[in-house]
């Protein structure tokens, strides 16, 4: 399936490039579609045989406004939209048991209170990636440097919270959202100036490993998994530099995913299985990552 959306109209209509009551420009040809700029001209700009230029325009934003704020290297927060502040989870978990209340055997309602006390039990993984958030921007970033600074993915949930940690510390962090049937917003935690919005999928991840120099994945579904795998597989056939590759919360991520079994199936071997470690707590992250770069150095 395609990462973007093809304009309805595929004519482009003439913009206003010229002075309408000057001699000679008010004319059918000045009125022209073909008349634009070829660098104003969007619909054009939007034709399968542009894609390349689309490409590389997504490429080199992103990449030349880090360099004018001095980025230096980030570190990579991953997780899901749907884990709420516990506040916002006990709040939900309220409306829906008013809700039952009204109706005390309706399956819909039972599900709704259900998936509510899940949300509100997970919820202590947003208060988790904001300290983490915190702890990394107030240890890197002291003195105004540009170094560590948190990179999400810009949406709700986690990705809220870890910018939100850096936020609360004055420090600076981006945000890479994506354009998708369901609009996502930008969190409000996001540095203004490096708030991008990305079509292309494949070029959204490669920036997030471009500066990266860790990688902590905290509890996610579809998307959170497919970044995981992606960056673990970049790693394993060294396409990518190793890294540490950390996964918050060991008790959620060893009932969702069987590595052991992996290893004994022979479908990776026990290298790629240290490829990450777990962990289940901000400063335990952040001291693996401060431990890896000191080694290397030594």
């Amino acid at each position: 399936m395609s990462e973007e959306s093809q304009p309805e109209n595929p004519h482009c209509s003439p913009v206003e490039h010229f002075d309408a009551d000057e001699p000679g420009f008010n004319s059918a040809q000045t009125r022209s579609p073909s008349f634009i700029p070829a660098y104003k001209d969007t619909t054009f700009l939007l034709r399968d045989e542009l894609r390349p230029v689309r490409l590389q325009l997504e490429l080199l934003k992103p990449e030349l406004l880090q360099q004018e704020y001095g980025i230096n290297s980030t570190v990579v927060v991953f997780g899901s939209t749907r884990i709420q502040s516990p506040e916002a989870a006990k709040e939900e978990l309220r409306l829906a048991e008013e809700a039952l209340n009204t109706d005390p055997t309706a399956e819909e309602l039972l599900n709704k209170v259900a998936k509510a006390r899940r949300n509100v039990d997970k919820s202590h993984y947003y208060e988790m990636a904001r300290e983490f958030g915190q702890l990394v921007s107030r240890e890197a970033q002291n003195g105004g440097t540009a170094a560590a600074v948190i990179i999400t993915g810009g949406g709700k949930g986690i990705m809220e919270a870890a910018n939100r940690g850096a936020h609360d510390v004055g420090g600076k962090s981006i945000g890479l959202n994506i354009v998708l049937p369901k609009e996502q917003h930008p969190n409000e935690y996001i540095t203004p100036e490096l708030c991008f919005q990305f079509q292309y999928f494949a070029l959204r991840k490669m920036h997030f490993l471009l500066r990266a120099i860790a990688l902590v994945v905290f509890p996610g579904g579809y998307g959170t998994l497919d970044e995981l795998f992606e960056t673990l597989t970049l790693i394993q056939t060294k396409k990518s530099e190793a890294l540490p590759v950390l996964l918050f919360g060991r008790e959620y991520w060893q009932r969702i995913i069987n590595f052991e079994a992996l290893v004994e199936e022979g479908a990776i071997n026990q290298a790629d299985y240290e490829l990450f470690r777990y962990v289940d707590s901000p400063s335990e992250a952040w001291d693996i990552v401060r431990e890896f770069y000191s080694t290397q150095q030594n």
